[in-house]
């Protein structure tokens, strides 16, 4: 008996007939004739009992795959019978999820369908595959690979505004008084998980692949889509109130600026006092974010022997650096400009931090497209950013001209 995966490669290649007819017709500006016709006719009836077996062989598969769960638990040993429970049902987790981008949720049975829909109808991306999403994410991006990371359950995040801890020599019992760091009442401030939405089209012959073809395709474009678009928000996004977490080189994030000394010009003095500006305790784990454009700025400084004082690294996959501290590239911060914020120095894994909240999901749209031959994938998750502590940064700002 064929398996579901093999009915879908002949459905893909009755598909595929059905176009060389008509881009055939269409090329030479006629209707079809009625051999051809006939043909059509036939893999019309062809793709339409193939969609037929493709969904009992899937709901047969899930079946099986459900009933076979508690013998491989029987089969496994007794020290790890509870790790194979585990892995066969997040195997068939990730079959049921694989399926229900094919065909969308309304097409599966009842039991594969309640492993992947959450309350709203969407399909719920399995845990194991959204942790590699995750764990791809900072080598596609600049800010998730220097900030501190954090998974939440809720959609927001309390914090309050203080300054840091005060202490101070001796003993209480001989009358030494505490210092009190915060002598007035902290104001409550929160940050806020933002939504991310993006949108695949996917064809309908890569639909016809293997679980393993789509696993890879879904990590490697969800992964760079939403890479691109967080680290953006991460860099300049303006807050909550446009729905985005809140940017470190914003005004909203807090983090105080260091005058340069020319509106459209940059100097080995300007980053010296940017570097001495931040706390000694966050220069040791201190690096740049700064552009391209202003990185090749300061590449053509050189200090009064005429020697270059940026530095290009000569190890693969390690950033160059200036007066010892890595340069890192990120496109977002505006190059040296009148009034522009031009660089960003500070220990960023102190200074800035990510909020992911659990539960990535994706919507089927297999209408909206079908005329193109495609399916529409909406995805969703949830992610918040904010500088939680100024202090460790500081930022270059450019006066006006």
């Amino acid at each position: 008996m064929p398996t579901s995966v093999e009915l879908r490669q002949q459905r893909a290649g009755v598909v595929e007939s059905m176009r060389a007819i008509t881009e055939t017709a269409e090329a030479a500006n006629r209707g079809l004739e009625a051999e051809e016709r006939q043909a059509y006719d036939r893999h019309e009836g062809d793709f339409t009992s193939l969609t037929e077996r493709i969904n009992r062989q899937e709901a047969e598969e899930a079946r099986s795959a459900q009933m076979a769960e508690p013998i491989q638990r029987g089969a496994n040993r007794p020290d790890d019978g509870n790790r194979g429970g585990q892995e066969a049902r997040s195997a068939e987790r990730r079959s049921a999820f694989f399926q229900a981008l094919r065909r969308g949720l309304p097409r599966m049975a009842p039991e594969q369908r309640a492993l992947v829909e959450n309350t709203a109808g969407e399909i719920l991306v399995p845990e194991d595959l959204e942790t590699e999403i995750y764990r791809a994410l900072p080598g596609l991006t600049v800010v998730r690979a220097m900030a501190s990371q954090r998974s939440l359950t809720s959609n927001r995040v309390r914090r309050r505004s203080l300054s840091e801890v005060s202490v101070g020599w001796g003993k209480l019992e001989t009358g030494t008084a505490l210092t009190d760091s915060m002598p007035s009442t902290p104001t409550e401030e929160f940050t806020y998980v933002e939504d991310l939405y993006g949108l695949a089209k996917v064809g309908e012959d890569e639909l016809d692949d293997s679980d393993t073809n789509i696993e890879a395709f879904v990590r490697d474009s969800f992964g760079r889509a939403v890479g691109e678009a967080e680290d953006t928000a991460f860099t300049i996004g303006t807050g909550h109130a446009s729905q985005q977490p809140i940017g470190f080189m914003t005004a909203g994030g807090g983090v105080a600026t260091v005058a340069a000394a020319a509106a459209a010009a940059i100097s080995v003095d300007d980053m010296k006092k940017l570097i001495y500006a931040v706390p000694a305790q966050y220069r040791r784990n201190g690096r740049f974010a700064l552009s391209s454009t202003t990185e090749l700025a300061i590449s053509l400084l050189k200090d009064l022997n005429g020697q270059y004082v940026w530095q290009q690294s000569v190890q693969a996959g390690r950033p160059n650096t200036f007066l010892g501290y890595a340069l890192e590239n990120q496109e977002d911060i505006a190059a040296v400009a009148a009034s522009a914020r031009s660089v960003a120095f500070g220990d960023f894994n102190s200074g800035y931090r990510v909020y992911d909240r659990a539960g990535m999901t994706v919507k089927v749209l297999d209408q909206l497209y079908a005329e193109d031959g495609m399916v529409g994938w909406k995805i969703r998750m949830r992610v918040g950013g904010d500088v939680v502590r100024p202090d460790a940064l500081r930022i270059l700002a450019h006066p006006a001209s």
